[in-house]
This record gives C-alpha cells, sequence and structure tokens, in this order.
C-alpha cells in the first residue's frame, strides 16, 4: 500500500513516509489482543513437547465445549482465537484425510470428533475471528526432513484453509527439527529451515485460499514475533522491520523486541505469552495462574507499545477453559472496560498553533472526535508540533492514548506530554514510537489543558487519536 492519502477541498495529499500496513495488516492491528489455545496430546501426557510417539488414544477430552471456551475468551475481551491444530507431536486435531495420527483414531467422539471444526464454528457463532497453528516440525511424520513432507504439509495446510471458513491469522512456528519418533526411526533429524520448507510456496498457498489472513513467523510476512515468550515488546517497538536474508526460525540476529526505525518492511510485532507457566494445561499450575494485574501489566506493555497481545488459554483434560483462568481474565476485562469506559478527551477543545486551514479534513479537532479515520497533519514542518486539549474545568487522568494514521507510515520518532499545572506547563511523560498504539501511565494527574508536544518526526505528524482516561489506582 503506498498510495497517497485523499483529502478534500484544494489541500494537497499526504505522502505516506517509509513502509505502511496492508489492507490485512491494519484489520490485524484493530483487533489489539485475542487468543491462543494449545490443546493437544500433551494436555493429556502432561508435556509441553510432544516426542511424536503418542497414542492417539490418548487424546480424550471428558466434555469439551467449545462454546465455553470461546465465550470465555470473548467475555476476556479476546477478539479472536489461533488454534493449535498440530503442534510439533504430529498429532492433528482435525480428521485429516492424509496422516492416520489424527482425532479420528482417538476415543473421543467415537473417532467422530473434529476439534477444528468445534472452535471454528462456536468462533463464528460468538463473534470471534478463527485463526490455525499448524507446526512445520512433525515429530511423528516418517518422512519429515525429507521434499516428500513439504508437499504432504502443503496439502495439511490447504485442508485448513479450505474447510473452516475465514482465518484471519496463520501461525507458522520457529521450531524445525531435532530428536523425534518419526514412524519409528527414532533418531535425530537436522533441516535447512532457509530452503527446507520452501516457505515462499507455502506463504502462495495462504495467500491463494485465505488472502485476508495475516501470517506470523518470527520474519512475517505479515506479523513478527516480539523476540521471547513473556509477553512484552520493547520500548520503543517500531512497526518496521528489514528480513531480507532471513527465513523463519533464522532470525535471532533481528532486532526482533524493538524493531528498527529505518526498517524496510511494515511488520509489527506480536506478543505471545501464557496465562500459565506452562503452554498446555498442567494441573500442578492450577495455582500459578497470572493475576489479573499481572494481565494489566502485560497489556500495557504489549498492547501499550504498539504490538498486539496472543494470550494463551489452553483448554484443560475436560475441554474446557480452567475456572482459575477464567476467572483471571474476566477481572482483567473489567479493569480496561473501567479504565476505557470514558474518553475525557471528547469533552476539551482541540487546537494547534501550527498552521493548518479551517476547512481541511486534517484540523486538530480530528485528534479527540473519536473517529480513528480522521486524524490531525499540521501544515508547518515536520517537528515540532503541539497540539492542545482545553477543558472547562479541571479533569483527572492517568493513562494516555496515542495513535498515528499508521496508512501514512511511522511518522513520529519522539514526542512529550505536558499538563499545564499552576499557570505554567510541566512535562508529565515523554517517549519514542507511537504506530497503531501507544499506551502511556502516569500517576493521576489534574489539569485543565493537556499538551502533546511531537518533539522530532521524520514527515508531518498525523495524528489520528489523542485520549485521556482514568483508570483505577
Amino acid at each position: 500500500m503506498s498510495k497517497r492519502m485523499s483529502t478534500a477541498g484544494h489541500a494537497p495529499a499526504i505522502e505516506p513516509y517509509g513502509p505502511v500496513p496492508s489492507a490485512r495488516q491494519q484489520k490485524w492491528h484493530a483487533l489489539e489482543m485475542y487468543g491462543f489455545l494449545h490443546f493437544t496430546v500433551n494436555t493429556f501426557t502432561d508435556k509441553e513437547w510432544g516426542y511424536g510417539d503418542e497414542s492417539p488414544q490418548v487424546f480424550n477430552p471428558t466434555d469439551l465445549d467449545a462454546d465455553q471456551i470461546v465465550s470465555t475468551a470473548r467475555d476476556g475481551g479476546l477478539k479472536g482465537l489461533v488454534l493449535t491444530c498440530k503442534h510439533h507431536d504430529g498429532f492433528c486435531l482435525w480428521p485429516s484425510a492424509f496422516t492416520e495420527h489424527s482425532v479420528r483414531r482417538s476415543p473421543w467422539r467415537h473417532g467422530q470428533g473434529d476439534v477444528v471444526r468445534e472452535i471454528a464454528d462456536a468462533c463464528a457463532r460468538h463473534g470471534l475471528r478463527f485463526g490455525v497453528y499448524l507446526s512445520p516440525w512433525d515429530r511423528n511424520h516418517l518422512d519429515y526432513g525429507r521434499p516428500s513432507y513439504v508437499d504432504y504439509y502443503r496439502r495439511q495446510l490447504q485442508e485448513l484453509l479450505g474447510s473452516y471458513g475465514p482465518i484471519f491469522e496463520v501461525w507458522f512456528d520457529g521450531a524445525n527439527g531435532g530428536d523425534g519418533y518419526y514412524g519409528g526411526a527414532r533418531e535425530t533429524r537436522r533441516i535447512d529451515a532457509t530452503t527446507y520448507y520452501g516457505w515462499e510456496t507455502t506463504w502462495g498457498i495462504v495467500r491463494d485460499m485465505q488472502p485476508d489472513a495475516c501470517m506470523f513467523s518470527d520474519v512475517g510476512p505479515d506479523i513478527r514475533w516480539v523476540g521471547n515468550e513473556s509477553g512484552i515488546a520493547g520500548d520503543p517497538c517500531w512497526s518496521t522491520l528489514t528480513t531480507a536474508g532471513f527465513a523463519p526460525g533464522q532470525s535471532r540476529a533481528l532486532p526482533l523486541n524493538s524493531g528498527s526505525r529505518d526498517g524496510q518492511q511494515w511488520l509489527p510485532a506480536e506478543c505471545d505469552v501464557s496465562i500459565r507457566p506452562g503452554w498446555f494445561y498442567h494441573p500442578s499450575e492450577d495455582a500459578r495462574v497470572k493475576t489479573p494485574t499481572e494481565l494489566v501489566d502485560l497489556y500495557y506493555q504489549s498492547v501499550g507499545r504498539g504490538a498486539s497481545l496472543l494470550l494463551n488459554l489452553p483448554p484443560d483434560r475436560r475441554g474446557r477453559i480452567h475456572e482459575q483462568d477464567a476467572a483471571s481474565l474476566r477481572q482483567f476485562r473489567q479493569v480496561l472496560d473501567r479504565t476505557f469506559a470514558v474518553d475525557l478527551a471528547r469533552e476539551a477543545k482541540a487546537t494547534s498553533p501550527q498552521p493548518r486551514q479551517a476547512n481541511v479534513p486534517h484540523a486538530p479537532s480530528h485528534v479527540n472526535d473519536g473517529d480513528p479515520g480522521t486524524f490531525w497533519c499540521p501544515e508547518g514542518p515536520e517537528s515540532p508540533a503541539d497540539v492542545i486539549l482545553a477543558f472547562d474545568h479541571a479533569v483527572s487522568f492517568n493513562v494516555i492514548s496515542l495513535r498515528e494514521a499508521i496508512a501514512l507510515g511511522q511518522r513520529v520518532d519522539e514526542f512529550a506530554i505536558d499538563a499545564w499545572q499552576v499557570g505554567r506547563w510541566a512535562e508529565i511523560a515523554r517517549g519514542t514510537a507511537i504506530g497503531h498504539r501507544r499506551l502511556v501511565q502516569v500517576p493521576r494527574v489534574e489539569a485543565t489543558q493537556v499538551r502533546l508536544r511531537v518533539i522530532k518526526a521524520a514527515a508531518r505528524p498525523a495524528i489520528s487519536e489523542f485520549a485521556l482516561f482514568l483508570g483505577p489506582e
């Protein structure tokens, strides 16, 4: 996407700066927070990574309830779910036509069940997006490490993409090769991750069958890994990165956590983290579920830094989200709802000392009009530039939300927030990257005016939101 942003009247079009997100990436950004479902034979063997020799007979959830799983995620504020349709152990949660190592050979639903179908349909019923995880590594398959396995992998990918409705994200793990069962060989197999999978061809299958789906791997092509499994993005966390010469699983030399200010691709970060210490359900971790406070902190360190939050909710051996997990997630949602229920900035008059014609579409009033499709862009130089929220009475706040019009690229390099107190401006916060969203927490402030100062920008700033909220202390 490189088109100029059109404007009304005689105002000149605004040129994008640097890489910009595709239409599918913009839809993905808008989700901000969604869930992971790690569920397979590991749930029943108490392992994190299965070896590949697990009997399908061990997979037998006693009360799988897709509606309970999906509604729990929805009530926690998650906008979608990505299901581990096949993890490294090779066991398939759908009755694949290309292997017997699947739910077809399990006692669950007398071999007639399809976990992927049940979760996908429940997502559709409850208004959540549905995504799939298909591990490239398969510790069960006889031919892993040989060219024939790649054909098998792509056929399974086509099954998932063509049978379960719209897919919003396809998740490609970076774990590739090592010891495994491999059809009884019980050996270690190494592959060259840069060439073995033929990723360009595999990605092309997704583009052809699910053109609106974003693809995740540590190097994209749509979403990058944040570089850790603790759910924390860097500060700053730029949405741009250069990945030329790197393939999935080969990205350790890249600044995944922070991105690159001068990156050549729009490749925003996804922060994956589990609500428990492990990715799969383990009874011993029932008392170690992250608290609502910990989840709120993760939200500010992921979504609040322009990334997304991918929160894992592992179904238990019943096939349900455990009560501890559900309670923590529900209370987390309550804190967010209390915080972001009222945008105090909507009461303010927004002005700027920088030139701006009164009747063009990018006036200061667009920073607090509640419309993500509008933005303020001064006519003057790139920086400095200011926009001021002026109130008729003092307001109290402790959270500031900023957004750039990312269809024009990531333009702001440095900003500060000032509050008018005791007859003068006092700086209360300073930061760098804004991007899709920047949440700034401050000790509770009371002021009649609040100012956003763009200290440095690579192009004229395009700010779509300058919002103020008062969250629980």
